[in-house]
């Protein structure tokens, strides 16, 4: 056979691109699963091989899990020994802080009430229940406002009140009766 005869027994190419040329059945594009499955041989070299890839995959992946959780591990201890570190690099400063005699005053009045000799000391008490205490603050004015009270008028009505105030008296009582 020339090389001509070769190209003229060759079957035609479809005008359309991705279809599949019609089958010897007259069929197009069909194949049968069977005939191709069956078609497949297994040397003895392929099922050894395949097994040890089985084999490989059972042994590895218990392996490797254990790996990814050691290194989970690590990760989780490495940032508790940085968040540590942090801790002791605190309290070392405030260790440093106590060395000072300065700061060793200021918290000694500040904590103990401590003053030194001479000094005189005003305690301010905040007495107030924490329900008397606004809980939300209203905004500062950047304006200046006028009172609407009188407050010297104020002052006076609390002195006069004050001064003018009966005492209350306190009478025991019979616990028997």
């Amino acid at each position: 056979m020339t090389r001509e005869g070769a190209v003229r027994d060759a079957p035609a190419p479809s005008s359309r691109p991705g279809r599949r040329p019609a089958t010897p059945d007259g069929t197009r594009g069909r194949v049968d699963v069977r005939a191709w499955a069956g078609g497949i041989r297994f040397s003895a070299f392929t099922v050894i091989m395949l097994g040890l890839v089985v084999l490989a995959v059972f042994t590895l992946v218990p392996t490797v899990g254990t790996y990814l959780g050691q290194r989970q591990q690590i990760a989780a201890l490495t940032h508790s020994v940085q968040v540590t570190e942090a801790d002791v690099a605190a309290l070392q400063q405030q260790k440093d802080r106590w060395n000072d005699p300065a700061y060793v005053t200021s918290q000694a009045r500040e904590r103990l009430y401590y003053v030194r000799p001479g000094e005189v000391v005003y305690l301010v008490d905040n007495d107030l229940p924490a329900t008397a205490i606004p809980q939300e603050q209203s905004a500062v004015s950047a304006q200046v406002q006028e009172t609407r009270t009188d407050w010297m008028a104020q002052l006076v009505r609390s002195i006069a009140g004050a001064g003018l105030a009966q005492t209350a008296t306190v009478t025991p009582t019979d616990p028997a009766g």
